[in-house]
């Protein structure tokens, strides 16, 4: 093996590295693992929110090096819960072994394994948050979520498709399950699986819980798709029949999309709660998913969360069975790189916020507001005079999804929503030049829908995208998307948007589309007038944006609005107060509060209220329209 970046350059300048010389990791190989794994997850303690991992493993060499999985799929970076592992003790014939950390790697645990030991054993525990002091939590009262990766130590040396791993899991008694794994024996609360390779266990999550629903979402077809509901309360699982309506509308207009599935069976495994963290992340044949208790029950409300089913079904096509180059590896813990997730996660947010429209899951006026928020942020980002959008993809690997001090100038991961207007850009250019015969539903079918049936990753490259763009409408596509990809300084991509007849104008209202997320978030947006993004009952700045009025008169995220003009910060309040100062040179004044500081501090803006939406250009074709209408 290499010796680590670090050491070769200590090496070369001439410095010892008998002090930090660690021993070598076994490279991976596509090699049949000569073990197997038998991994026993209790997950029935609530009360503590802590899982017991059991793990038995043959096989493993004398200096056994085990791995706890680092990159994980759909994470883009380096996000494995190292910290949550606690307790590991490894044992071979009934007396414990000394295992090692890696001091380079610490993801490694260096085992002296017997020559008489058939197999080893490991004990540990995965720690879930606790309130906000143990971060992000997995476990609730009502509801679980369960990702593999965190509960399993694996041999290093090995692709994890060589490796095979017998699960079993016990759940607290009166629970059910939701998961791809297909059970084998079911004993009260232990459920048994099926032996499976050790990057399928990983790709199927388990969501379980206290009062759960299954909905077929394609009754009579060729597989089953299945919503499969967890929620803190009962009433929360109520779907009304129109509701249904909507989500099997989406299985099939995703069919009609791509012509194809690549999977033997799909679960949405979709969390109904506020006391778990809620997920949105995609596997091959099902998607973790995640909303507020209210999300059927306050259906009216609620449109703004309806993308995310229909965005993580779209990686079964894209990123879980076709899948950029570069981020496919072949254990979990080589490094992933991320340069086409323009592609990977751009296009599925395209067809994300498209599906959700023509599946009726968002009515054509609520994904155009969408679209109008969306290509205002991208219109007044600061971040793109420095960065290209290209250069965000590497922020799951700088950033790890931290908070930002000041997001619309460091830009963060924007491959995903600048993404998906470059691949509107790409749309209505297709449908433009080809006279509409063509679009990029061709490029989908053609590009993604390939193998129906077979869920083998297929990989792809930038001049694999290139030339499916070509060979559905011929043009200098590497021109087009290198353009508007790696380039600075340049206006935001909108031309998807007037070329499919519409054009971006700013209102002294929001729309219904726009309120509704807003209420969702509990927030006050207020960033295309004074520039910041403000809790709507406590008044605390959620959000400054760079060089606008609110940070020229020197605010930060963090401090507190108290007063209006004279008046106890509300909303309602603040809405007033920039009208009233619009086209006079009045200043608006705010009272802010910041830790034991106080300040009086004076905006200086006079525009007015504005909130993004969508007008329709009477002279051009509607493309829109035809991209949002459902398939026949």
């Amino acid at each position: 093996m290499k010796l680590p970046v670090i050491a070769a350059a200590a090496l070369a300048a001439g410095v010892n590295l008998s002090s930090f010389a660690a021993a070598p990791i076994p490279l991976p190989e596509d090699r049949a693992y000569p073990g197997e794994i038998h991994l026993t997850v209790d997950a029935s303690d609530l009360a503590h929110r802590v899982i017991r991992v059991h793990e038995s493993i043959s096989g493993l060499p004398a200096d056994a090096v085990l791995l706890f999985p680092k990159w994980l799929p759909g994470n883009h970076g380096p996000t494995g819960p190292l910290d949550r592992l606690a307790g590991l003790m490894i044992s071979a014939n009934g007396a414990r072994l000394n295992w090692t950390r890696d001091t380079i790697d610490v993801y490694a645990f260096h085992v002296p394994v017997p020559s008489t030991a058939a197999t080893v054993e490991l004990d540990f525990q995965y720690l879930s948050g606790i309130a906000t002091r143990g971060g992000r939590a997995e476990i609730g009262q009502n509801v679980m979520i369960l990702d593999w990766n965190d509960l399993i130590l694996y041999p290093a040396g090995y692709y994890s498709r060589q490796i095979t791993v017998q699960p079993s899991l016990k759940l607290a008694e009166g629970w059910k399950l939701g998961s791809a794994l297909e059970p084998l024996v079911l004993n009260g609360a232990q459920t048994t699986f099926k032996p499976i390779t050790l990057n399928n266990l990983v790709d199927s999550p388990v969501y379980a819980g206290r009062y759960t629903a299954q909905l077929d979402l394609d009754p009579g077809g060729a597989v089953p798709v299945h919503l499969d509901l967890f929620a803190d309360r009962v009433e929360s699982l109520y779907v009304k029949p129109d509701q249904l309506a909507a989500h099997r509308a989406m299985v099939q207009q995703a069919y009609k999309l791509f012509g194809s599935h690549h999977y033997a069976h799909y679960d949405f495994l979709y969390s109904l709660t506020d006391d778990v963290v809620q997920k949105g992340l995609e596997h091959h044949q099902s998607s973790e998913d995640g909303a507020n208790a209210d999300l059927f029950t306050a259906w009216d409300k609620t449109a703004y969360a309806r993308d995310l089913l229909p965005h993580e079904y779209t990686h079964s096509w894209n990123g879980k069975f076709r899948r950029p180059a570069d981020l496919w590896t072949p254990n979990f813990n080589v490094p992933m790189q991320d340069s086409l997730l323009w592609v990977y996660e751009g296009q599925t947010q395209y067809w994300g916020n498209v599906l959700a429209g023509r599946s009726g899951l968002r009515t054509r006026q609520q994904a155009l507001d969408q679209l109008a928020m969306t290509a205002a942020f991208y219109e007044n980002q600061t971040g793109r005079q420095w960065r290209p959008m290209e250069d965000t993809t590497n922020d799951p690997i700088v950033q790890m999804r931290r908070p930002e001090p000041w997001r619309d100038w460091q830009r963060n991961e924007d491959y995903y929503n600048e993404g998906m207007l470059i691949w509107l850009d790409a749309d209505t250019l297709i449908r433009e030049r080809s006279k509409g015969k063509r679009s990029l539903d061709d490029f989908a079918r053609a590009f993604f829908g390939i193998n129906d049936g077979s869920y083998v990753t297929v990989t792809y490259t930038f001049d694999d995208v290139v030339a499916a763009l070509n060979a559905v409408e011929p043009y200098d596509w590497a021109h087009f998307l290198h353009e508007r990809t790696d380039s600075v300084g340049k206006p935001a991509p909108l031309d998807g948007v007037r070329r499919g007849g519409y054009h971006l104008v700013y209102a002294d209202t929001p729309t219904d589309f726009e309120k509704q997320a807003d209420d969702g978030r509990h927030r006050n947006n207020q960033t295309f007038s004074i520039g910041v993004d403000i809790d709507q009952k406590g008044g605390e700045l959620a959000e400054v944006i760079w060089d606008s009025p609110a940070f020229k008169a020197g605010l930060v995220e963090g401090d507190v609005l108290l007063a209006v003009n004279g008046t106890a910060y509300s909303p309602e309040a603040l809405s007033d107060a920039i009208k009233a100062a619009k086209g006079t040179k009045a200043k608006i004044e705010l009272i802010i509060k910041n830790g034991e500081h106080y300040k009086i501090v004076d905006i200086d803006y006079h525009e007015g209220l504005r909130y993004p939406r969508l007008e329709r250009e009477a002279t051009a074709p509607a493309l829109l329209d035809e991209i949002l209408a459902p398939r026949k």
